[in-house]
């Protein structure tokens, strides 16, 4: 006998809708005459896109009273519409690898995972090993169904911190809606070159570079992009910032800083190099192997329950041994000022 779930729609004559393992049925409702098929199945079925109803349609695994239908096609109430889901594979050469997962929750829903600096997160680019997408497969092996393993986000290579991965696709779904809503908050850590006189925002766009095209640049083509950031410390020839993304963009935070002047600790791409300043604390910075940026406080809407939550990471070990060698520098100092004067 097949199992079958009844989801409510809050509506006087309501769609009906019942799934079993491979089919989902629904009804449309008189509330819904007059729209686009698209349009009302986006309504009656929140946990799912309407690109991928669109693209269900058009690849042919939606049927309207069992037979053949279009998107742009209209309904009046009253058909039978049969749903095929497709299952998407991730592909053949995403293999899975146990790779060490630093797992800081986990339930039916979700997965938050704190990155170490230096795992890519997704194959690509020479990069089709060792990388997140590889742990979680093997750590989940139903996220092979998933598109992307159910990455919803990313962080650079060399980022370290805190990020989502969602268990299914209506998950997924939910995580990319929010993220598109600008609802997910993402707070990072961010040692800058330089005196940061104090907090403000950069809201400039960020797309490719004009002329080296593997790096991102302020372009006033690339697509809007906004940072607040606020001073948490001076340091010695550096400041401490936290970095709120509004948006998302590739390499955001980087761009901006180094757009304002104040390139990150150890950026090799966008400038993270110290100028000129007492040696023992430009040694400091310029042998720090990557850029200073730690994903450090993550919130979202949990896609199950609607239930607001949030999460933090410690500083990793490398970047709470500079800031401390920093401290310690700056008291010198001071020390010496003070025998100075």
């Amino acid at each position: 006998m097949e199992s079958k779930k009844d989801y409510n729609v809050k509506s006087p004559s309501p769609a009906r809708l019942e799934t079993d393992a491979s089919v989902v049925h629904v009804v449309i409702s008189v509330d819904n005459a007059g729209q686009r098929l698209d349009q009302a199945l986006a309504k009656l079925l929140p946990d799912w896109s309407r690109n991928r109803i669109q693209s269900w349609i058009l690849n042919g695994r939606v049927k309207l009273d069992e037979q053949s239908c279009t998107t742009k096609q209209k309904v009046w109430g009253g058909e039978h519409i049969s749903i095929y889901p497709d299952v998407p594979v991730v592909e053949q050469q995403h293999v899975p690898e146990a790779i060490l997962l630093d797992i800081v929750f986990e339930d039916e829903t979700l997965l938050i995972i704190n990155k170490p600096a230096g795992l890519v997160v997704h194959p690509g680019n020479g990069n089709w090993q060792g990388t997140l997408l590889n742990a979680l497969l093997h750590h989940l092996p139903q996220l092979q169904c998933v598109p992307r393993a159910g990455i919803v986000h990313r962080l650079d290579k060399d980022t370290s911190g805190l990020l989502v991965v969602a268990k299914t696709i209506e998950a997924q779904t939910s995580l990319v809606r929010q993220l598109q809503q600008r609802t997910v908050k993402r707070d990072y850590l961010a040692l800058v070159l330089g005196r940061v006189a104090g907090s403000g925002s950069i809201d400039a766009p960020v797309g490719r570079h004009p002329v080296h095209r593997t790096k991102m640049a302020v372009n006033m083509r690339g697509k809007p992009a906004r940072t607040h950031y606020r001073v948490l410390e001076h340091l010695t020839g550096c400041s401490l910032l936290q970095c709120s993304l509004e948006t998302g963009r590739t390499h955001q935070i980087r761009v901006h800083m180094h757009s304002i002047g104040h390139a990150l600790v150890g950026d090799s791409v966008y400038g993270g190099k110290p100028g000129k300043m007492a040696a023992e604390i430009g040694m400091l910075l310029s042998v720090f192997p990557r850029q200073a940026l730690h994903a450090w406080k993550l919130a979202l809407c949990h896609p199950g329950n609607t239930q607001l939550m949030e999460w933090r990471s410690e500083i990793p070990d490398d970047l709470a041994v500079l800031l401390e060698q920093l401290r310690l520098c700056g008291q010198q100092d001071a020390r010496n000022a003070f025998y100075k004067s």
